[in-house]
């Protein structure tokens, strides 16, 4: 069949709207029509370069990177299903969760499906039988993001990435829990382990760390400072759970040594656009004595240099987490969250600043790197 897709041909590179050729689904595949689709940071790195690999080791493993379909952040609704699928049906509406989630692996029997060895596919461009079903009109392959590309009007996945979820649900709501909202919320509660009076400091209030705030005030942190440049944001994570904000880690510094007496964070998450080994120490800085930095951001693939002063590391017993999906499980946090948000415990309608149709997808994310969105959602 033939629908429309936002490709990218390369790094700084803008979107082309065009149509593209899309496969049946095979073996344990559904062809799903997108609703809605959020606009995550983490798209962007293919924008800029910060998630292209070398060219000749893409080559050797049998990837592609570009032409892609970027989007993980998908709802929609199931319309075939193909051979060997039983635990979906043509009409169920479905969440994508860019991190697949096999069961069967040793990552997903200890509870960790957010690291199921299907991971190892989500660059690959391809599913997890090294073909792509996404064409170009003349036959050549386009690839996808996380095996999804959820900035087109319809696509063909692996069961393994869809997570059911209950049919009256707004699904231009519901796929804020595909990542940011998921990765945000779980990194306080899952990674962070924030506990009842901690303090909390959340660097970088865009649609990850405004959920990071949620979370982090849903656990109960007697403090939730939110560390953003943007004042709209840290405006916007007051309505969110933040009960102070500071707009560099100077201020949030001297705002620390006010509210805990000198003693610093509890704990410390970091989800800026885009992480730095640079900026460890200075974050870390904010960490009191047995508390803990947990590092959401992705960071550019070939920054290998961390800045962290190791006496001090070790002598107050600090910790450095790293996280991915916020350390949460996609088949029962999905669901969780959205649980959650039917009960009005947590906020999705309020994270989204604008919505736009496919055609404007590349002023939606001009929008994001303006700072004027906490999140953009394209609906279909």
């Amino acid at each position: 069949m033939r629908t429309r897709a936002a490709v990218l041909y390369g790094p700084h590179t803008e979107y082309v709207i065009e149509e593209i050729e899309l496969d049946d689904p095979k073996e344990n595949e559904v062809l799903v029509r997108f609703v809605a689709s959020g606009m995550c940071h983490s798209d962007e790195h293919m924008v800029t370069g910060d998630m292209a690999m070398d060219p000749a080791i893409v080559e050797m493993l049998g990837w592609q990177q570009y032409p892609i379909i970027l989007g993980h952040e998908g709802a929609g609704v199931v319309e075939k299903v193909g051979p060997g699928v039983t635990e979906l049906a043509v009409g169920d509406h479905v969440v994508t969760s860019f991190v697949p989630s096999c069961g069967r692996c040793p990552s997903c029997a200890k509870g960790q499906q957010n690291l199921c060895d299907s991971g190892a596919y989500l660059l690959s461009g391809r599913q997890a039988d090294g073909t792509a079903r996404h064409h170009a009109l003349d036959g050549s392959d386009i690839a996808t993001m996380c095996c999804l590309g959820t900035f087109a009007e319809h696509s063909v996945m692996n069961i393994n990435s869809l997570v059911k979820v209950e049919p009256d649900l707004p699904l231009d709501k519901a796929c804020l829990v595909a990542c940011g909202v998921t990765t945000g919320w779980g990194s306080a509660t899952y990674a962070g382990d924030v506990a009842p009076g901690d303090t909390v400091v959340v660097i970088g209030t865009g649609g990850v760390g405004m959920n990071a705030v949620q979370g982090a005030a849903m656990a109960g942190a007697r403090h939730v400072i939110a560390l953003d440049p943007v004042e709209f944001k840290r405006e916007q994570a007051m309505k969110f759970g933040a009960t102070h904000s500071a707009s560099t880690p100077e201020e949030t510094m001297a705002l620390l040594g006010e509210l805990t007496w000198g003693r610093n964070a509890d704990v410390v998450i970091n989800t800026v656009g885009e992480g730095k080994g640079s900026d460890v120490e200075t974050y870390m800085n904010m960490v009191g004595k047995g508390g803990k930095l947990v590092f959401t951001s992705v960071a550019n693939m070939n920054d290998n240099d961390v800045t962290l002063n190791l006496f001090a590391f070790a002598m107050q017993q600090k910790s450095l987490v790293g996280t991915i999906f916020g350390s949460a499980n996609p088949r029962s946090d999905i669901p969780k969250l959205l649980g959650l948000y039917r009960s009005g415990n947590l906020k999705l309608d309020e994270l989204v600043t604008r919505t736009y149709s496919l055609d404007e997808i590349n002023q939606g994310y001009q929008d994001m790197r303006d700072g004027k969105n906490i999140r953009g959602v394209i609906v279909y």
